[in-house]
């Protein structure tokens, strides 16, 4: 039995290599200090990421993506599919912790200064996935069919078609048109469940590859050849894994009590209620629009918003480049006050979006 079992072995070996992995596997550490809690968002962010996909593809054999029968298939879901409210709510709320913790990884990895040479690339990449983050968010708000999502991608658009020179084309790249109609609904589906994970695929693929290959970085403060480690297989999989399992009863508790509501069905004729906002992950961005005033030195104000903010974005995926080692005291400095000042921009934007 030994030798068959043996046998088997072999044969994978030579056809994947898998032992390789395996001694790839047990050789990787990660290191130990006060800042390590930061280390498990990234995990988190890939866990909730992998829970979008699984109840993803459970909603896809039940969803229909036109204007004519979206709403329905969702009501379908929500009241005849044996445990579909569930599935939809788990969908929704990871959506949005995956997000947060998005947001938390970047921020600590900024503080840590985790793009340090040789992990420029990696930054960029986690940067990306950010993006990419957002736009699942934005692709399916609308895929639900109801009123709230409806207007909301309706302003949406509008913002994006105020870019200047490419606005119009934003806009009709968008909605498949002039307007938000069912070729919105069936371009933003198409975008979310392929475009999308295709993309995503490939920049994840290689931003754990890039992880994997320099390690986890570890703060200025610390040297990292005198920093104790600990395995990454058993033991910071097993504190991953329970990060993990808090989360899941995180979202079966949401899921249970308060499940995601479907709201009322879109009606493209019928007048926008009155109040319409954003996520919560865009609302800081909605609001400094509605703050700005309608022309700043005789340039349109939303124009000038959506160049801010373009060029913000741009500066955080440039920000290994521009933080240069051989100033890394007053680079630390210049990180520790622009990051701490824009947790608090978007924290306070955020909140009186919603009080207002």
């Amino acid at each position: 039995m030994d030798s068959r079992l043996s046998g088997i072995a072999d044969w994978f070996e030579e056809r994947l290599g898998w032992r390789a992995a395996r001694e790839l596997i047990e050789h990787k550490e990660v290191p130990v200090h006060r800042h390590s809690i930061w280390y498990y968002f990234g995990g988190m962010t890939l866990f909730l990421f992998g829970i979008q996909v699984g109840t993803g593809i459970l909603l896809l054999l039940y969803y229909r993506p036109s204007a004519e029968t979206a709403f329905e298939s969702v009501q379908f879901i929500m009241t005849e599919v044996e445990f579909g409210w569930l599935i939809r709510s788990v969908h929704s709320y990871s959506a949005n912790l995956m997000i947060a913790a998005a947001f938390v990884h970047m921020f600590s990895t900024l503080f840590l200064r985790s793009f340090r040479r040789p992990r420029e690339v990696t930054w960029v990449s986690g940067a990306l996935l950010l993006f990419l983050s957002l736009a699942f968010g934005f692709t399916g708000y609308l895929l639900p069919w109801n009123k709230l999502a409806f207007f909301a991608t309706k302003v949406g658009t509008d913002i994006a078609g105020v870019t200047p020179l490419i606005g119009s084309f934003l806009v009709r790249f968008l909605r498949g048109g002039d307007e938000v109609t069912g070729a919105t609904l069936t371009r933003l589906f198409g975008f979310h469940v392929a475009v999308l994970p295709a993309i995503t695929t490939v920049v994840l693929g290689l931003h754990l590859y890039l992880v994997q290959k320099h390690g986890m970085s570890t703060p200025p403060s610390v040297d990292p050849a005198s920093a104790p480690k600990m395995k990454f297989v058993p033991h910071f999989l097993l504190r991953d894994l329970v990060g993990w399992l808090a989360a899941v009863a995180v979202l079966a508790a949401l899921a249970a009590l308060y499940p995601w509501e479907l709201g009322e069905k879109a009606d493209p004729f019928a007048p926008a209620p009155a109040g319409i906002k954003p996520e919560w992950y865009f609302m800081f961005m909605f609001q400094t629009l509605k703050y700005i005033p309608a022309h700043v030195l005789g340039i349109d104000g939303e124009i000038l918003g959506i160049l801010a903010f373009a060029l913000l974005g741009a500066l955080l995926v440039m920000i290994p480049f521009v933080s240069r080692e051989k100033k890394r005291e007053g680079g630390m400095n210049w990180l520790a006050v622009s990051g701490g000042a824009a947790i608090l921009y978007i924290v306070t934007l955020t909140a009186l979006g919603y009080l207002s």
